[in-house]
């Protein structure tokens, strides 16, 4: 079979594309030429078979092509297996009325590096030994597969990559959901990219459960969704909880907040308050006392529940909004004297 790419990358033939991946990072970044000043040839030498194993292995074809004719028919004239276009790398041929051959031309090694990594020279090199690209010096090598860039180095695999601002969307809630907690799905469309870079739209649903009690601006993370791009860590995506308007009550903090609008002789001969709760219940609250216009009832346990102890509530606060009477008659007057007279 000549060359063993599986034994050079150090992995059996069931290799998975991931197992390739690994083991190239780990190869290339080990016997890279510019990391081995003191046995560059052999290094150069390594580092080309380590990116040829890796090019021949990662692709289905050319793969299928060295498992079945070995080194010589990817790189003389053997033709290749089933149909399809021809890869990177790989051209087909004919030869007069024969059929069509398969010849594998090996890239730049660097070209494969540089496609990993963001640049072909991270150890300091500046392109010297045909393995640079005139690209400046990017730094200092930390162990055997860790490196800090400096200048015009770009981040790489183990070094924390610049992350993306947060994506942040606001998720309008009901009271009643806020009160009794639900379960809302959102429906997200971003941009993931493969080993090469390249990029492809995809869509997730996102689970959101929301607590009893939870208020206005919590803040429900998911790292990492927003769209990958080259060199940065992908954005979190941050929904916003915001309360929609409700037609009977108002929120202020885990309390329930509503006004009532009665008469004055309501206000002084006593009412009866009728709500329906969040919850759907029908609240019945008496009030025999005389409504003064700063009145408030406070019903305990009748509010928002404790966001951290959602079987505790807040109060129901009631307050009244007395409508005077416009003007009074003569006779109206006399008599509400002699009924309010001491």
């Amino acid at each position: 079979m000549g060359v063993d790419y599986y034994k050079i990358l150090q992995v059996d033939k069931n290799a998975t594309d991931d197992d390739l991946k690994k083991a190239y990072r780990k190869l290339a970044m080990k016997w890279h030429p510019d990391k081995n000043p003191n046995n560059k040839k052999e290094a150069e030498a390594k580092f080309k078979q380590i990116s040829e194993a890796y090019e021949v292995l990662s692709d289905s074809q050319k793969r299928a092509v060295y498992d079945q004719h070995g080194e010589e028919g990817l790189k003389g004239q053997m033709p290749p297996p089933g149909e399809g276009g021809p890869g990177g790398g790989a051209t087909f041929f004919q030869t007069g009325d024969g059929p069509t051959m398969f010849r594998f031309n090996p890239r730049n090694a660097n070209d494969i590096f540089a496609e990993f990594f963001g640049f072909s020279s991270p150890f300091g090199g500046m392109g010297g030994g045909g393995c640079g690209h005139g690209m400046s010096s990017f730094g200092r090598v930390f162990g055997d597969d860790f490196f800090t860039p400096y200048s015009e180095g770009r981040p790489t695999m183990n070094q924390t990559l610049r992350k993306a601002p947060p994506i942040e969307n606001k998720l309008p809630c009901s009271l009643e959901e806020l009160y009794k907690g639900t379960t809302k799905k959102m429906k997200i469309s971003r941009e993931i990219a493969d080993a090469s870079g390249k990029t492809m739209p995809v869509e997730e649903i996102l689970t959101i459960d929301i607590k009893p009690g939870w208020k206005k601006g919590t803040k429900i993370t998911f790292p990492e969704k927003g769209n990958e791009q080259p060199y940065l860590t992908p954005a979190d995506l941050v929904f916003i909880i915001d309360e929609k308007p409700h037609s009977t009550f108002t929120r202020e903090g885990n309390d329930l907040v509503v006004t009532q609008r009665i008469s004055l002789a309501e206000a002084l001969t006593g009412y009866t308050v009728r709500l329906t709760a969040l919850d759907g219940r029908n609240l019945t609250i008496p009030i025999t006392i005389v409504i003064h216009p700063t009145y408030e009832e406070v019903v305990p346990n009748e509010g928002m529940p404790l966001p951290k102890e959602p079987s505790r509530k807040g109060n129901l606060r009631i307050k009244f909004n007395i409508k005077f009477p416009a003007r009074l008659t003569a006779d109206q007057k006399t008599g509400i004297k002699k009924l309010l007279a001491p």
